[in-house]
């Protein structure tokens, strides 16, 4: 039997600060402002040879708009569809209906769901060099986002790793959840429900540089095309909700330039990700780009003010865990002068290992070493 299709606005009353759809004033000036218009964003892919939509020097900042695809990617017209599940005119951006507009000339073959804008070249960048992207502000654009359930999403899906033959579905309607946000007493929270409110905390669930992709590798089955579905080594779709603002990411160059992207933007998602959604809610970012030069990483790692953040990938959980464990103990004896066995021992009574996201495709497990364990 098809499954039944719900759609919920989700709402409590009052409380709702209300503001322009375009987004608050940014508090941080930046060199350059980039608007997710059709012409800067890819959908679900990260192209290796589009025009870079801007091109910085090593230390500016960028400021970005991004556009969730709640709204702008399904085949009903945007403002019907959210005007008819309960969000206001006046809350659906111009760049919602101009990617909506848009959709019909673009391939889908290969690719994903996300909306992604980029990418920014930065000059010097070459393979083998290292980006830094310090996350100085996000904010929401709007005050609604979406959160989908369903009986086979997430870690229910057919298609996740830990899926056994026989085992059952939720007893559950496919369900997209609408849900508002605002301000109580100067704090951001998601109006789950009449008693439960969820404080926001916003930020981008895929940071990228251009990958190099090989057919046949999670994500690619077509030459040239990485689905924006799977995170990978260039970054990607990490879900990793700790980077937000006062986190500083670092990812290996595979082109020159280094062709940075960023999009789908969540402003609450618990680790995980279970149902295969975050609150899907448009935000603009505003990052500072720095170029390492001869300072090659194997992948994506992080650090903020109390941690350095190390992730572990792979279409296994288990083996999502070893890696990070593996990278953990390199970054230990490279930048701390641990001996392997040393580096191992600390890792086990001082690293947090964190299930970052296991809904695509690949999964990412974070260790999370204390800064304040070194005296210096």
């Amino acid at each position: 039997m098809k499954p039944r299709t719900v759609a919920l606005l989700v709402i409590t009353a009052g409380c709702v600060t209300p503001r322009d759809a375009t987004g608050p004033d940014p508090s941080i000036e930046a060199d350059y402002f980039v608007e997710s218009t059709p012409e800067n964003v890819s959908w679900g892919w990260y192209p290796i040879d589009k025009e870079p939509v801007l091109t910085i020097q090593s230390g500016q900042t960028v400021r970005m708009n991004t556009l969730t695809h709640v709204g702008a990617t399904q085949d009903e017209e945007p403002v019907a569809y959210l005007t008819a599940r309960g969000i206001p005119r006046e809350q659906i951006t111009q760049d919602v209906l101009d990617f909506w507009a848009s959709r019909e000339g673009r391939d889908r073959e290969g690719r994903s769901a996300h909306v992604i804008t980029g990418p920014i070249y930065v000059e010097g960048a070459e393979p083998g060099d290292m980006l830094e992207i310090e996350i100085l502000e996000i904010e929401t654009r709007v005050d609604w986002g979406a959160n989908n359930t369903g009986p086979r999403g997430g870690v229910f899906s057919t298609s996740y790793p830990g899926f056994e033959e026989g085992d059952p579905a939720l007893d559950i309607a496919d369900a997209r959840h609408m849900i508002l946000t605002g301000n109580v007493d100067g704090r951001g929270v998601a109006f789950f429900s009449e008693d439960i409110q969820v404080p926001l905390a916003p930020f981008m669930g895929v940071m990228a540089v251009a990958p190099d992709p090989v057919v046949g590798e999670p994500g690619v089955a077509q030459e040239g095309i990485q689905s924006s579905r799977p995170p990978g080594a260039f970054g990607g779709n990490l879900d990793v909700k700790d980077l937000t603002v006062g986190t500083t990411l670092y990812l290996p160059v595979f082109h020159p330039g280094g062709l940075f992207y960023v999009g789908d933007p969540h402003s609450a998602q618990g680790d995980g990700e279970v149902s295969g959604t975050a609150i899907e809610q448009s935000l603009v970012g505003t990052f500072r780009f720095v170029l390492h030069k001869d300072a090659n990483i194997s992948g994506p790692r992080a650090e903020n003010d109390s941690h350095y953040l190390i992730m572990g990938i792979d279409l296994d959980l288990d083996r999502a865990a070893r890696q990070a464990t593996w990278e953990v103990v390199d970054f230990l004896v490279d930048k701390k002068g641990l001996t392997p066995e040393r580096a191992l021992s600390l890792a086990s009574i001082a690293v947090d290992f964190r299930v970052s996201e296991v809904v695509d495709l690949t999964q990412v497990v974070t260790g999370f070493i204390p800064k304040s364990i070194f005296l210096r």
